[in-house]
């Protein structure tokens, strides 16, 4: 099966794995990721942030790389695309005051196209509307998102991942090996390995 094409939903001070962990990993596998940012076009970059654990009430903060886009928000056309992707960090904050962005998620949601979101990336996916009946995780902090916008917030563990339909959601970039294999098996992506020759 030839490649699906992907669209990630990205923006300043997006969570630094949650961004290039994914637009990675899928192309290493052969799909084809647009990385799109709201007022800017493919060749600018947006700074990224890393988010880590180390036994504060909340995660803290440090600079990331700078990540380059890929491809123009203002040119993005949603019915050209299989799939969407939406990291978490401090981007879905913000980005999810664009109608725009609300647009298109809409319409993933609304073709039953798979969608993939992780940590705060479910701030966006609550603003469109769009998680009402479905079982959804996120960060910890954003779970009361989650339940105002009808949705039933899964409490897992941060390494893990839940499925939903085609909805794809993980609570922070621990989760990585789950929700990346997980939202593969819902894109239909088929990964063989081969036994080594014997000599």
């Amino acid at each position: 099966m030839a490649g699906r094409r992907i669209l990630m939903l990205a923006g300043d001070f997006v969570e630094d794995y949650e961004v290039m962990v994914p637009f990675q990993a899928l192309q290493a596998v052969g799909h084809q990721v647009h990385a799109v940012c709201p007022g800017k076009k493919a060749g600018d970059k947006v700074r990224t942030a890393i988010h880590d654990f180390e036994g504060d009430q909340t995660y803290s903060e440090k600079p990331g790389h700078n990540f380059a886009l890929n491809a123009t928000f203002d040119e993005v056309n949603e019915r050209d695309y299989d799939a969407l992707v939406i990291p978490g960090g401090r981007a879905p904050e913000y980005i999810r005051l664009n109608p725009r962005v609300l647009e298109i998620v809409r319409h993933f949601a609304t073709t039953g196209k798979p969608i993939a979101a992780i940590c705060h990336g479910a701030q966006v996916l609550a603003a469109a509307g769009v998680v009402e009946g479905k079982r959804c995780s996120a960060y910890p902090a954003c779970a009361p998102d989650v339940t105002r916008a009808g949705g039933r917030y899964a409490e897992i563990a941060v390494d893990d991942a839940v499925v939903d339909g085609v909805l794809v959601t993980a609570p922070a970039w621990p989760a990585h090996p789950k929700w990346i294999a997980a939202f593969l098996q819902v894109l239909g992506t088929k990964i063989e390995h081969l036994e080594a020759a014997r000599a």
